[in-house]
């Protein structure tokens, strides 16, 4: 059973191209839908580029000046700036500058609140799309704001890293208010796989603390002050809030970004001779180095959005794809990382690396604590079946030890 193809390949970058070359497909009630391959995919092979439903940049992210475009999340920064404050080094130049794709000439920020953006086309489609009814105009700094105080709440509750943001649920709710076809957009929303009450709980109380059910009503109560809108006033029930926090807790996909990321691949595409490689290889080594004892491993300008494509990945410890966002922007890319047969399923993995080298039992703990599943992908299942063969033969030679003191015990008897 497929989803409407309208829906499901609308935000992708060629529709067309990609509705003929991968398909969404129910599964079963416990995984609920998958993408599966209608053709060929090589190894290396671009799947699709997909743009987000909706995204928003982490709120403790934006507070540690990590600067990037209020719509896309592209970064701001250049290579340069990026570089010197990640560093620490405020004088520090950059070898090759130009080959920096940040453009500041283009920035442009909101006139009333003075939000900014990597482009006019940017901030028109913030404007059209969601920002006016978020837009603070002269209150951006004025903390008692309602929006504010749902920020703040928010920051309160949920320290880095994060892993998802109220903003992402804002915005949600002014792209209905701002929508013509307001139940064009809920029906896109409601493509996003849903959760039963005790799960939306549990996801609460993962993305919360132990405080979560206080925690959650107050959140509900600042959301209702700031975005009440009688056309979602589902959402807005504390049950439909739990189940929208829930949403976006299952669903949300990492975005980062980093103009400083986007300059060390330019630099490596440069062809140098060995002598000037070897010198702009040891610069960026040291660089590296130099950041992650100032900064650590937050290199990134990161948020997180829906996509209604990707969202329909299952997860497989023994990837066959994976999610990138090489443009420095929000636009997700997703490329083979094997051969791809036409009705295999297309899977990424919801573990990082280190984690998918880890123990099967370890894996099964953490996607069960933070995905609220147990995984079946082949990799567990060969495990699960090396366990039984393991259990199962230790269970033979026990039987087979106690036959043969049982045949001697009884030789013995025969001999007295």
């Amino acid at each position: 059973m497929a989803a409407p193809v309208d829906d499901m390949f609308s935000f992708c970058v060629d529709p067309g191209k990609v509705s003929s070359s991968v398909e969404v497909r129910f599964i079963d009630n416990i995984k609920g839908k998958g993408l599966f391959a209608k053709r060929s995919i090589k190894k290396g092979d671009s799947i699709f580029i997909e743009r987000p439903l909706v995204s928003a940049q982490f709120l403790w992210n934006a507070l540690y000046k990590y600067k990037a475009c209020e719509y896309c999340l592209r970064a701001l920064e250049t290579a340069e700036e990026n570089a010197r404050r990640l560093s620490g080094n405020p004088g520090l130049s950059l070898l090759h500058p130009e080959l920096c794709r940040v453009r500041p000439e283009l920035h442009q920020a909101c006139p009333q609140c003075q939000v900014m953006y990597c482009s006019s086309e940017c901030r028109q489609a913030a404007a059209d799309q969601y920002h006016r009814a978020l837009c603070l105009g002269p209150s951006q700094e004025d903390l008692d704001h309602p929006i504010n105080k749902l920020k703040d709440a928010w920051r309160s509750m949920h320290y880095p890293p994060e892993t998802s943001s109220i903003m992402l649920m804002a915005r949600m709710v002014a792209m209905v208010k701002q929508a013509k076809d307001k139940a064009h957009w809920q029906k896109l929303f409601s493509h996003f796989c849903s959760r039963t009450a005790n799960e939306e709980e549990e996801i609460a109380h993962k993305l919360l603390g132990e405080q979560f059910r206080g925690q959650l009503a107050l959140l509900h109560s600042f959301f209702t002050a700031a975005l009440y809108d009688d056309h979602l006033s589902r959402w807005f029930v504390p049950e439909g809030f739990r189940s929208l926090f829930a949403l976006v807790g299952t669903n949300g996909q990492g975005i980062g970004t980093s103009s400083l990321s986007q300059w060390v691949h330019a630099c490596d595409a440069l062809e140098l001779p060995a002598q000037q490689r070897e010198h702009l290889d040891s610069f960026i080594d040291q660089l590296y180095k130099d950041i992650e004892k100032e900064t650590g491993d937050f290199l990134n300008c990161e948020g997180s959005g829906l996509f209604l494509l990707q969202s329909s990945c299952n997860h497989s410890c023994i990837p066959n794809a994976e999610a990138s966002f090489p443009d420095n922007n929000f636009l997700l890319h997703l490329g083979a990382l094997s051969d791809i047969n036409p009705g295999e399923e297309i899977c990424i993995s919801y573990l990082d690396c280190c984690q998918r080298d880890r123990s099967r039992h370890s894996r099964h703990k953490i996607l069960r604590e933070n995905y609220l599943f147990v995984c079946s992908c082949p990799k567990c299942i060969s495990q699960m079946d090396e366990l039984d063969v393991t259990s199962e033969e230790e269970e033979e030679d026990g039987e087979a030890e106690g036959e043969t003191e049982g045949d001697e015990m009884e030789d013995e008897m025969t001999d007295v």
